[in-house]
């Protein structure tokens, strides 16, 4: 007994000693104690599956297709997602993140939780700026007001992991002052795995739900996102890998006052990509916007293999250009990039060529290479397109997108639900930055309307013909196979001009054409 009693006392105080500790190092904040921030996660998990067994496990629904059903069900999902969101604002940091990617998963989660959880994008809740200031004196080791001229409390945005103020240096300078959570770091290990236990709990209880595959890539993705000396790296990498295009700006890094959890950077102009009111007041043309962001994905997807995979509009900002007076992208948020293998970028080429000629047993065939197994390859090949069966078949470059495709995909969607889930959970774990990447770049065109243009096929095909030169050319064995490859590849891509020239003369945008060539 003495021995269990001694066992019982210490558990306890360990716990008691452990919160103490943590609340100490956190300030007293309540809401960093890990047993608190699991409590409430496990809360509310549980409230959400009551909410659904009231509503609709409790009942035999004779017929899932009526009105009556269709209604709960949407109000159920609509209450979960909600309650969902609460919990993320309510925790903050990582379950910000996480709820930021529920909100761009079109094709894999009910329209209730996407529209719902989308919010987080560009309205995540922020701390008070006296948090941040504490955060500049830790890692600067100099008081703000010895730092800055002036600082604007109100943020110009507000992220998952940090926020971020303009404000004027003491020597004039107006930058942009990125500052993190400030217990962010703290509680990123504790709440990843939480998450972890409770997608398992989630996933056994519903066996449908199969999304450990979001907390094994937020597990890896997390150090680097946390890391703003990274982020400030990565910028000046792109920056200096896409010089050539001079609509492209990425704001400077100011490395003296640079930190892992404090980035300053030039402050950079601009409205939001999706702003429609903004781009018709600076009168910019979507279509050159659509381009131009097609343009610069496609080259770091096939080409580049180094790829910004957080495209959220809060991250994309447009404007007219000082210069020229021409349409100008800035590209923000450089702390989460996906790498992409050589092998891989070949395998997904091959793949995208195939389905734009609609060569079935090439989808197939690169869709197994890239990790998809059996008979998911058309499965596969709708989720990479965004795009139904019945437009992968007939050409995604020939069928325009409408209402009634959407919906098409979002009732397809649901029916196929656990067949998406065992995609992603076997699919190459370099593809799902890619996937992300591409759901949300189709959002921004979506919003601009612009996701019927030839010429994003047209920019993308160039790419993967040049991005299958590039590796067969290095495989080539002699210098008679590497002449032929780069013969090869030119003819391919006169063929593709051709053809687009043909098809914007045919349907009246020959201008935007010549555009893209010139």
């Amino acid at each position: 007994m003495s021995f269990r009693r001694a066992l019982k006392y210490g558990v306890v105080g360990s716990a008691v000693l452990g919160t103490g500790l943590s609340l100490h190092a956190n300030d007293y904040d309540i809401n960093s104690v890990g047993i608190v921030r699991l409590g409430r996660a496990g809360a509310t998990v549980f409230d959400i599956a009551t909410t659904y067994q009231a509503n609709l496990y409790s009942r035999e629904w004779t017929d899932k297709k009526s009105a009556e059903y269709l209604k709960v069900k949407s109000d159920t999902h609509r209450a979960a997602a909600e309650r969902l969101l609460e919990l993320c604002r309510t925790n903050r940091g990582v379950y910000i993140k996480v709820g930021q990617h529920i909100g761009a998963l079109e094709y894999l989660l009910p329209a209730e939780y996407v529209s719902t959880m989308k919010v987080l994008h560009s309205n995540a809740p922020q701390n008070p700026v006296e948090d941040l200031y504490r955060v500049i004196r830790q890692d600067l080791r100099v008081d703000p007001s010895d730092l800055f001229e002036s600082f604007d409390p109100e943020p110009l945005g507000t992220a998952s992991l940090a926020q971020v103020h303009r404000a004027t240096l003491k020597d004039g300078r107006e930058v942009a002052v990125k500052v993190q959570h400030p217990y962010v770091k703290g509680n990123s290990i504790v709440d990843i795995k939480t998450m972890e236990v409770l997608v398992k709990l989630v996933a056994w209880t519903f066996p449908d739900f199969k999304f450990q595959w979001l907390v094994d890539e937020s597990k890896r993705n997390l150090p680097m996102e946390l890391d703003f000396a990274n982020e400030g790296r990565n910028a000046e990498k792109v920056r200096e890998m896409f010089r050539h295009y001079r609509w492209l700006k990425i704001p400077g890094v100011i490395w003296e006052y640079t930190t892992p959890r404090v980035l300053m950077m030039e402050y950079t102009k601009g409205g939001q990509v999706n702003d429609l009111e903004y781009i018709q007041r600076e009168k910019l043309d979507p279509y050159d916007i659509a381009n131009k962001i097609g343009q610069l994905y496609s080259n770091m997807i096939f080409l580049k293999g180094f790829v910004h995979s957080d495209p959220h509009p809060g991250n994309i900002l447009v404007r007219r250009g000082e210069q020229n007076g021409g349409t100008e992208i800035v590209l923000l948020d450089h702390g989460l990039y996906a790498d992409l293998t050589e092998k891989f970028r070949y395998n997904y080429s091959k793949l995208w060529l195939s389905i734009l000629r609609v060569d079935q047993e090439g989808m197939k065939k690169y869709a197994q290479a890239l990790g998809v197994e059996g008979s998911m390859w058309g499965l596969f090949a709708c989720m990479v397109t965004g795009r139904p069966w019945n437009s992968v078949i007939h050409g995604v470059d020939k069928v325009k997108q409408d209402d009634a495709e959407k919906e098409m995909i979002q009732n397809e969607g649901k029916l196929v639900l656990p067949h998406i889930s065992d995609v992603l959970e076997k699919v190459d774990r370099q593809m799902l930055l890619v996937l992300k990447t591409n759901d949300l770049i189709r959002g921004i065109e979506t919003t601009l309307r612009t996701q019927n243009r030839m010429t994003a096929f047209w920019v993308m095909s160039k790419c993967c013909v040049k991005s299958i030169g590039s590796q067969e050319y290095l495989t080539a064995g002699d210098t008679w196979s590497k002449l032929t490859t780069c013969l090869r590849e030119q003819w391919c891509i006169l063929k593709l001009n051709l053809y687009y020239l043909y098809r914007g003369l045919v349907s009246l945008h020959l201008l935007s054409a010549l555009k893209m060539i010139f």
